[in-house]
C-alpha cells in the first residue's frame, strides 16, 4: 500500500451517540469474528474498498495503492448514507461538524480524511464535543 492511515469519526444525533457500523467498505459477505475488543469485520483484500471500517469503534481505515486525499463524502457514498447541511442518513436537522476540534464551515462532503483526523458530526442538538482521542499506543 502506498497510502495507509486511519481517522476517527464520531456521530451524535440529538445529543446521543450513533455508532458507525462495522463492515462499511467490505464487499459482502464480510466475515465477522469476535475479539477481546468486540466484533471485527474481515474480508478478502481483493474485495475491499480503500475506505473501510473493521469495528464499531469509529475508526476508518484508509488503504490505497495511490497517495491522494480522500474526503468524508466518499466514505458516506460507500456507506450509502446521504450527508448535507440538513441531513445525515434518515435523520434531518442542522448538521454540524468539527475537524480536530475546529468547527468545519465548508461543504461536509469535502472534509478531508487526513491521517489521524478526528471528525465529529452532530445532527440537531445539543451539540456534543467529545474529548480528543489519543492515537498513542494504538498501533494505528
Amino acid at each position: 500500500m502506498a497510502y495507509h492511515h486511519h481517522v476517527h469519526l464520531a456521530i451524535f444525533v440529538d445529543g446521543k451517540p450513533y455508532s458507525v457500523p462495522l463492515g462499511i467498505g467490505f464487499v459482502p459477505p464480510a466475515q465477522v469474528t469476535q475479539s477481546p475488543q468486540g466484533a471485527f469485520a474481515e474480508g478478502s483484500p481483493t474485495c475491499l474498498y480503500w475506505l473501510h471500517v473493521h469495528a464499531a469503534d469509529g475508526i476508518v481505515h484508509i488503504e490505497s495503492p495511490e497517495v491522494r486525499t480522500f474526503q468524508l463524502g466518499q466514505l458516506m457514498d460507500i456507506w450509502h448514507v446521504p450527508i448535507s447541511a440538513t441531513q445525515l442518513g434518515t435523520y434531518t436537522g442542522n448538521v454540524t461538524a468539527t475537524l480536530n476540534g475546529v468547527p468545519w464551515t465548508g461543504e461536509l462532503r469535502q472534509i478531508p480524511l487526513d491521517e489521524h483526523a478526528q471528525i465529529v458530526l452532530n445532527v440537531g442538538g445539543p451539540v456534543v464535543t467529545p474529548p480528543p482521542i489519543s492515537w498513542s499506543g494504538t498501533g494505528l
